[in-house]
């Protein structure tokens, strides 16, 4: 990845906006959220050739009915292409302490099959980054499918967590 961006940090009115898309079924909070993503992400999205969400696994995905990163993805003015899919099921990286997060994703995205991404400047998309191990591991299998350039563009960005 070559450059992240975010609205801001995870906490106050942004971090219970995010909360409340994604836990509550608050789908109406994309529109939102997605217009100060396109505000804070401007110059990433102005040459992208295309958008993607990261994936959630299907099961997680049943749970929830929706992908709140593909509500985001959908309303930034950029084409979406659902690149990626999640080979397995990870425990929750909220769930986890920042050393273990890496290892939790590695290996659970792959390309969605029939879908090319080469040449093209992808712009990732997710609600928020913690550690950044979620956005790496995407970008690694974006990178590898021949994709020229992966940018990474989040709701929020968790600017301080207590080690663990």
């Amino acid at each position: 990845m070559t450059v992240s961006r975010a609205i801001g940090a995870y906490d106050g009115t942004l971090g219970a906006l995010i909360h409340a898309l994604k836990y509550e079924g608050r789908r109406s909070l994309g529109r939102p959220l997605a217009r100060l993503m396109v505000q804070a992400g401007a110059e990433l999205l102005e040459s992208a050739d295309i958008a993607t969400p990261v994936p959630l696994h299907r099961s997680r995905a049943l749970e929830r009915g929706f992908n709140q990163s593909e509500i985001l993805a959908r309303r930034l003015g950029v084409p979406v292409l659902l690149a990626l899919r999640r080979t397995r099921r990870t425990p929750s990286q909220t769930d986890l302490p920042a050393a273990k997060r890496h290892a939790n994703v590695r290996g659970a995205f792959a390309m969605a099959r029939g879908v090319t991404v080469d040449g093209k400047v992808v712009v990732l998309v997710d609600d928020v980054s913690t550690t950044g191990a979620t956005l790496e591991a995407c970008a690694a299998v974006l990178l590898e499918a021949g994709a020229r350039e992966v940018r990474a563009l989040t709701a929020a960005r968790v600017v301080s967590r207590r080690q663990q």
